[in-house]
């Protein structure tokens, strides 16, 4: 929680908190500043042309946390967040709750990219703030963020660009999978329209995914013109697939790529997912190795089967990437699993 002799080291606060009272300008919950005040604080610093960066955090699947353990837990959550995102801050500027599970913070100090790229990426490491387990007793909910950022007056010289473009690039790491950062860079993310970036609504990815299965001739290529869809709609690299011989090959490049018939060894269910493949190294060796040789940080992996035989897989590897896999992307490659299932077990053949 925020006190006076931390918040008087800013020019502006003095004169809030002779006005307001620090105890109306904290967020009850989180003891960091009010929306009202931090945002007070950008426009200050715009008005007297004081150069900083502005960025948003967003917690990723807060409404599982709070629908899993409930709300007490959420809230919990929510302070764990805000005292260590105020401890990293210190002495570099300050942090607001903006409104539900999105905090807002403003850096006086980091103003290059590099240094912007260096410190902002220090919030996920040493369990300094995101990607961390948080301790609730019972249980320890692992919390991971989304950060957008951009800076004064580099990049917008008012609040509402300045805002826009925060927006635009907290959108744009949520689109790759969040538990990311993205720092605004002109070249890649100016014409960003955030409406593009959502895409369709999953009947729509739904309908799409059934027009291209239907429309193509074997199975093989049914997967191919399912995997253009999955790639515009989920952001995916490549999608592979591995057989009975459990050989894996890339539906992007159609090759064998290497034997891995220890994948059952880790999917316990029809759809499962990871962002931790070190837990793969004993229990699946193999698959374990795949994975690392291409620097694949998270996999998300559908059971292609009815009942207790299993016909394959098929999978989602994303390298260099800690990505949080969203339940309406669970439910799109079930059922693509699904439609492969009952085609080939249609027609009694082998999908290798």
């Amino acid at each position: 929680m925020y006190t006076v002799k931390e918040l008087e080291d800013y020019e502006y606060f003095v004169g809030q908190i002779g006005e307001h009272g620090i105890e109306n300008m904290l967020d009850s919950l989180t003891g960091v500043l009010a929306r009202k005040f931090i945002e007070g604080f950008v426009r200050y610093l715009i008005e007297k042309e004081i150069p900083f960066t502005f960025g948003i955090v967003d917690l990723d699947n807060f409404k599982f946390i709070n629908d899993t353990y409930g709300h007490k837990a959420g809230d919990k959550v929510l302070q764990s967040v805000a005292e260590n995102l105020e401890r990293v801050l210190y002495g570099c500027g300050v942090v607001g709750r903006f409104g539900g599970d999105e905090f807002v913070f403003v850096d006086l100090v980091h103003l290059d990219y590099y240094d912007k790229k260096n410190y902002i990426s220090s919030f996920y490491l040493y369990g300094n703030v995101l990607r961390r387990n948080v301790s609730l007793g019972d249980f320890q909910p692992f919390v991971t963020g989304t950060v957008g950022c951009a800076s004064f007056p580099e990049d917008a010289r008012d609040y509402d660009d300045l805002f826009m473009l925060i927006d635009k690039t907290l959108y744009r790491g949520k689109t790759k999978g969040r538990n990311c950062y993205i720092i605004y860079v002109e070249e890649k993310h100016k014409d960003i329209v955030i409406k593009d970036l959502a895409g369709h609504g999953l009947f729509a990815t739904f309908k799409d995914m059934m027009k291209a299965f239907d429309s193509s001739s074997d199975v093989y290529e049914k997967l191919k013109a399912v995997f253009g869809v999955l790639q515009e709609d989920m952001r995916i690299t490549d999608l592979y697939y591995v057989g009975r011989s459990r050989q894996v090959k890339s539906v992007s490049g159609d090759e064998a790529i290497a034997d891995i018939p220890d994948i059952d060894n880790i999917v316990s269910d029809e759809v499962f997912s990871s962002n931790n493949i070190v837990a793969f190294r004993k229990v699946a060796p193999k698959f374990y190795s795949f994975l690392e040789g291409r620097e694949i940080e998270t996999v998300l992996i559908a059971r292609m089967g009815m009942g207790p035989m299993t016909r394959g897989f098929i999978f989602c590897a994303e390298p260099r990437n800690r990505r949080i896999w969203q339940d309406d992307e669970f439910a799109i490659l079930f059922s693509v699993a699904r439609m492969l299932t009952g085609y080939i077990m249609g027609r009694n053949i082998d999908f290798d």
